[in-house]
């Protein structure tokens, strides 16, 4: 019970060695992005989390976003669904900007 108190105040992540990452969902491409939903499951419940990807083109290199909520739903589509209509609107926002600096610059 405190082993994940602790970690959580000292920047643990509170899992176990043996626990595997979250599966990547299906890819969904978006304006030039892909929108790739990882959302973690948390014993029934799962966290809003994935990718958002800009492949490389002339000039510019690959480029990723970690997108992670603090959302938790009941289902894993419904996960998913949420992630994309998220990474969406982020996408819609802020566009490149989202990778930090901008690369033309």
């Amino acid at each position: 019970m405190f082993g994940k108190f602790f970690a959580g105040l000292f920047g643990g992540s509170g899992r176990s060695s043996a626990e595997k990452p979250a599966k990547e969902g299906e890819a969904v491409e978006y304006s030039g992005y892909l929108i790739i939903p990882q959302c973690e499951d948390l014993g029934g419940q799962f966290r809003v989390s994935g990718w958002i990807r800009k492949p490389a083109t002339e000039g510019c290199p690959a480029q990723a976003h970690r997108f992670e909520r603090s959302d938790v739903v009941p289902g894993r589509d419904a996960c998913e669904e949420l992630m994309v209509s998220k990474a969406q609107r982020m996408i819609d926002d802020s566009g490149d900007g989202l990778f930090g600096e901008s690369q033309d610059s």
